[in-house]
């Protein structure tokens, strides 16, 4: 599509939002300006492409997939950083009737992630322990993250999981005014690894956690690629860093990233201050939604 501009919405949804389970204080003011940038021109909007956190009750970030090793059965709080050294020495475990369906290649594939030697035990099967404590490994060495346990949050069928109303009911205009649809993509389904980048889980262990290839190079097809959503410290600023890092030199896609319509997780807001000064000394244009369509890349 010539002349294209995409607006890419990262995890607009309720539990990010004040009265969710993973509530950032200032998201609703984020979404109605949001809302009210779709609406004041729908088309200057060729696309509008929405991620969603999807998870699954169990999942490796969530409480209940983890038991204290001392046998009474307390799960740890949220917001619990679980190392390496935690798993190795006992301080937390996985619950032992975890059904993780590691026959599956969607869960847990060889190809991707590697020689499983060290997560098998002498009988050559998969070993959730092992696992756990491999995977919390090669989630350090990255140097981004440890396990931090978050309060249950984005289950796949939950009103949390739904768009928050105000941007949910901007698309269905912008749709209806437009004949186009929102395309969705789903991340973080996985039980066994975390997934804060849209395009990549932070350790893959199958082919549907890898770098997402035909997403990434379908966003840096559009001439202008708008970006906004929660959390600016963690979903945003990962997905963005991916979409930055792995551009092609010859892509001429101009990316914004739209200050008024994001925030930080409280307590995370360094890490949202760092984001901006490493996207704007890549070239993105850091801008408020009010003064979006002044920039000069927007003659339309």
């Amino acid at each position: 599509m010539p002349n294209c501009t995409t607006l890419l919405l990262v995890d607009v949804q309720n539990d990010f939002h004040p009265g969710g389970s993973l509530a950032i204080p200032t998201a609703n003011e984020d979404a109605d300006r949001i809302a009210a940038l779709i609406r004041s021109h729908p088309e200057k909007i060729d696309r509008i492409v929405a991620t969603m956190d999807s998870h699954q009750k169990l999942h490796i970030a969530h409480p209940s997939f983890w038991l204290a090793g001392d046998g009474s059965g307390l799960h740890p709080v949220p917001f619990t950083i679980i190392s390496h050294d935690d798993i190795r020495n006992g301080t937390w475990k996985p619950r032992p009737d975890l059904k993780t369906c590691t026959n599956d290649k969607n869960t847990l594939d060889r190809e991707v992630l590697g020689d499983l030697k060290d997560v098998e035990n002498e009988s050559g099967s998969f070993d959730l322990t092992k696992y756990c404590i491999e995977y919390a490994r090669r989630l350090e060495e990255k140097g981004r993250f440890q396990i931090c346990i978050w309060p249950e949050h984005c289950l796949i069928g939950s009103t949390g999981h739904s768009l928050v109303d105000s941007v949910r009911e901007a698309i269905n205009e912008w749709s209806e005014q437009t004949g186009r649809s929102v395309e969705w993509v789903m991340k973080g389904q996985n039980l066994l690894t975390e997934m804060y980048s849209a395009l990549a889980a932070e350790v893959p262990v199958s082919h549907t956690t890898a770098f997402n290839h035909k997403v990434h190079s379908s966003l840096l097809e559009s001439d202008r690629l708008i970006v906004c959503g929660q959390a600016m410290s963690h979903c945003v600023n990962y997905t963005l860093r991916d979409i930055v890092e792995y551009k092609p030199e010859i892509s001429t896609c101009q990316i914004y990233l739209l200050l008024d319509c994001t925030s930080s997780v409280p307590t995370f807001e360094y890490a949202a201050n760092e984001f901006q000064h490493d996207m704007e000394k890549l070239g993105v244009l850091l801008v408020k939604s009010t003064e979006l369509f002044q920039c000069a890349s927007f003659k339309k």
